[in-house]
Parts: C-alpha cells; structure tokens; sequence
C-alpha cells in the first residue's frame, strides 16, 4: 500500500503574496515557492512579510529542494530569509533562478544554495520526487507548472498562468502535456492559480498591449515619453522598446532593479535592444524630448520609487515638465490603489499628461480569468482539487468553477495557510494545522514585530501618546515631585494647558491618596493607578484613546 503523501499551505492561500507549499513525500520536503508580501497600509513601518518558516526550520534537514515556479517575488521574495537558517537547491528555469538570485546575492547566501535550470518539458529527479516542468504564460517570461508524480499519483500546481494564444515570445502555456499528464496517469490533486476565478470571460493577449503603446507614441510625437512597469515584465519592456525604436527614440532605464533586469534579460537574450537605440539615463537630458523614452520603475507607486520621486520633483535624473506624457503600463495591486493615485495627482500638478489603464488598455493580466480556468480544468481532469493563490474570495469562485464543470463537491477542498492535507488511499483531507501567521520584516531585523508593536503603532498614528512622569517617596508616602504630562499627537499642549493642568491635578491627587495607603505597594502598582487615571481623564475629556505610558520612580 503506497504511503500517504502530504502538502502543507503556508502562504498565498487567503491573500495575494507569501506563496509557498510545502510538498511531502517519504518523510521529505519539497517547497513550490518561498515567496514574500508587501505590507498593507494598516501595518506600520514593516517593510515585508514572509510565511512563518517555523514548522519549516523544524524539519530544516529534510528540504531537499524549492521550485521557484516563476521570477515574482511574492514567490520567491522569501528565499533569501529562509536560507539563513537552512540549505537546499533551488530549481527553476534559468531567468527564474536569475532573477531570485539578485535578493539572495544582496543577502551573502549564494553559498547556501544551488542553482538547479531546468527547461520547458523537462523531467528531472531530487530526493523521492519525481518533477516534469510544463511551460506556462505569465506576465514574466519563463513561467513553470509542475507535476509532482508521487505514490499517490500525480499533483499538477499550475504556477501563475494564462491562456494567452498570441503570446510576446510565441510560447503558449502547454495544454497538450497537461493533457497528456491526464490521459496517462491522471491528475490526482490539482493546486491552480485563482487570483482571477471572480472575473468573467478570458484575459486580454499582452500582444494587444504592443498596439495600444504604438498608438500612444504617434499620438505624444515630439513630447518626452516616460512608462513604467515591473521591472520582470520583459514582454511589457520589449514591446515599449519597440515602440520608442518605431518612432526613432532612444530608450533609457531609471531605478536600480529595472536597469538590472534589462541588463540581465539581453544578456540571455530574452529581450532585443539594439545598442544603438539604448542610452544611459545621465546622456537623455540634451535630447530633444521627441526622441526619448524612459522606461522606469514605480508603476506601484512606491514611496522611493523612480516614479515617485520625479512627481515629488526630488529625482536627480529627470525633472517633468508640461512637455512630458507619463504611462503607467500597469494595475494597481490591491492596496496599492492610493499610493498610484497619489502618483498620479504629483504628476498632473506638474502639467504632465498621464496615461494609466483606466484610460487606455495598456495592461494585461497575466492571470487566467474564469473561461480560461474552466478551460484548464476540462484537460486536466483533476480528481481532487485545492484553489491556491488569491484572497479567500477568488478561491471560492474557483471552486464553484470547478464545481460548474462536474467536480464532485466532495473532492473540492477550501484551504487556508497552515492547512496540512494528506493525500492517502482513502481519498484528500485535511488532517492537521501548522504555524502559518505573518512573519513581519522591520528594517535589518525579522520576526521582532508581532501584532502587539503593530497595534501600539496603529495607536501612536491615530491617537498619540501621553507621557505621565512623578517621582515618589513610598516611605513617606507623598508625591516628590510631578506628576508632570509629556504629550506628542494627542492633544497641542500650548492649546490645552488648562486641560493638562487638571489632568496632573486629578492623576496627583489619585497617586497621593494610593502613596497614602497603609499597604505599601510596588511601584509597578502605582503606575498603574496613574495610567488608570490618566486613561479615564482623557477618555472622558476628549473622546480618544492615546497611549498612555506612566514613568514613575522612587525619588
């Protein structure tokens, strides 16, 4: 009887980012993925968030290896935190192990790691697993699926994919190996993308992207021309390049990761500038602005991003001007809506015209939308099925197309992070759950921010903070000196002396009534009180709940 096989959800299920699963077999770990999220607005100064590796780093000397399905990283953004604690090969297709070599070359762990390239159909042996890598299109070139063939049977994760026919590169997401995997051994569980299940019908091909950036370059002849994108979107580059080289631009890049990448894709010839058309960005500023074209970072409207910094006029490489056209050749990540906006309103008080996709179709999705899903569900036939990657509400509309196109509700599982499942003769279940909360990244430090900083944070930014500082004789029982009140964001202390006057008048009068007790207490008791106290007051005064930090000392 084949031993049971488990897969352990520890991130990318419920949100978008931190995708990674973890993948047993024979008591050894393989990971799909290792990825990070971008904080929300809510979690003050935290700069990432990672999976919690805790049941990971438990079990550290059997990972026997972590695909990196794609170069996005929200999925594999992680790796260079993870291998500081553990060792294992990475496997991937060559620009996919480039580009996540960039952030673990950043953190010194090249020697943690090795770089395993794998090609397109390609099949290939680590630990007990065997792996058949299908190639899928995504908004990064090189994008993999992969079928884990397992005593179980065969589990197919998609990778991020779509289903687009006319693709930059002419290589489409391979239908026919997918089928083929069905047909032969048949797909035991699938684990697919979701983040587009709740939108109907199929998304647009990035081709139709190129013909909307030509119309915009003829339609701005003569005037500056700045787009931006991610930086790993070298289809989304080549075909802006092409456009600029159309109309007889130069092309430059501006921000560190987007000269890099460029860098890195002609160098394996995945992207065609020709060096006569490619300037460095300090050589643009005597050209006529007809004849130039930079392609920047900040289409997320990152705080220091290239973007940002020229709609706050603080760049050093481009000052804008009303003879400047701006093209955000992207879409807002959810969360990022207001950091665009912001952009986009810096921008046009410089005169600058903008150009963003709810203007013009100058994005494509690179993920299926519910026709393609549906698509990929008929050919791969699944007998279990797991939706991953999206916020819960995308993987509940993937599981009612699943649903829709004749699984059994009984063979569809919801999963969450730190889901554990068994697959066993007996059918899919879930049988355990591990430790899979946020792991929060803080400046150079990791894991030192727990919700507890962040909702003392959240307090400091929305209410302030209220210092109370008294020094006290307990022997004598009497208050030696204060109660003195310090106040930053609650209330302007010029503005409400009065109100702080009585406030140190009420907080003295409860302390010295406690120092008068004949029980004599500690001074961590009588901190309290004053932060009781004080509390109550300004509760009562002012309707708001600041933080209340009590000093009291022993004079």
């Amino acid at each position: 009887m084949p031993k049971a096989v488990h897969v352990t959800f520890l991130g990318g299920l419920g949100e978008i980012g931190r995708n990674c699963a973890a993948i047993e077999v024979e008591g050894k770990i393989l990971l799909i993925d290792c990825g990070l999220m971008f904080p929300d607005a809510d979690m003050l100064g935290v700069d990432l968030v990672l999976p919690d590796f805790t049941w990971l780093l438990e079990r550290r000397d059997n990972i026997v290896g972590c695909i990196v399905t794609h170069g996005h990283e929200d999925h594999h953004g992680g790796l260079s935190f993870l291998l500081r604690d553990a060792s294992f090969p990475l496997i991937g297709s060559a620009l996919s192990l480039a580009l996540a070599r960039n952030r673990i070359e950043e953190a010194g762990l090249l020697d943690r790691t090795e770089m395993i390239p794998v090609t397109d159909r390609e099949r290939l042996s680590i630990g007990p697993f065997d792996l058949e890598f299908v190639p899928v299109t995504h908004s990064v070139p090189h994008a993999l699926g992969v079928a884990i063939h397992t005593p179980q049977g065969t589990i197919l994760h998609s990778g991020d994919f779509k289903l687009d026919l006319t693709p930059v590169d002419g290589r489409l997401t391979d239908l026919a190996a997918i089928g083929a995997i069905a047909e032969d051994e048949g797909i035991r569980l699938l684990l697919a993308d979701s983040t587009n299940a709740d939108q109907h019908g199929h998304s647009r091909s990035e081709t139709t992207v190129g013909k909307v950036l030509y119309d915009l370059f003829h339609a701005h002849e003569g005037r500056r021309i700045i787009t931006t994108c991610f930086a790993s979107h070298i289809h989304r580059i080549q075909q802006i390049a092409d456009a600029a080289i159309a109309y007889d631009r130069v092309v430059a890049t501006l921000g560190l990761s987007m000269k890099k990448n460029v860098r890195l894709a002609r160098e394996m010839g995945l992207l065609r500038i020709p060096d006569s058309h490619l300037r460095d960005i300090d050589d643009v500023g005597d050209l006529p602005p007809g004849k130039v074209c930079v392609i920047s970072t900040g289409s997320q409207g990152e705080p220091m991003s290239a973007l940002a910094l020229m709609a706050d006029k603080r760049s050093k490489f481009i000052q804008l001007d009303e003879d400047d056209t701006v093209i955000l050749s992207s879409h807002p990540i959810p969360g990022n809506e207001m950091n665009v906006s912001k952009v986009i309103d810096g921008l046009m008080r410089l005169g600058v015209q903008v150009v963003h996709s709810g203007l013009e179709d100058v994005h494509a999705t690179g993920h299926a939308k519910a026709d393609e899903l549906k698509t990929y569900h008929s050919i791969a036939k699944p007998q279990w099925f797991i939706p991953v990657h999206g916020e819960y509400k995308h993987m509940v509309h993937h599981a009612q197309l699943a649903r829709t196109m004749g699984l059994a509700e009984d063979h569809i599982l919801l999963c969450e992070d730190g889901d554990r499942v068994q697959i066993s003769d007996d059918g899919v279940r879930k049988v355990d759950r591990v430790p899979a909360g946020y792991l929060y990244v803080d400046g150079l430090g990791i894991g030192d921010v727990g919700h507890g900083v962040l909702r003392d944070r959240k307090v400091l930014a929305e209410e302030g903070v209220v210092v109370v500082i008294a020094a006290v004789d307990v022997d004598a029982g009497a208050v030696v000196m204060g109660p003195e009140i310090i106040t930053r964001g609650w209330v302007h202390a010029d503005e409400a002396e009065d109100m702080l006057d009585e406030c140190r008048q009420v907080v003295g009068q409860e302390l010295k009534e406690a120092l008068a007790d004949d029980a004599k207490a500690d001074l961590e008791a009588y901190a309290r009180v004053v932060r009781k106290t004080t509390g109550k007051f300004v509760s009562d005064r002012t309707r708001r709940r600041p933080m209340i930090v009590p000093l009291v000392v022993e004079a």
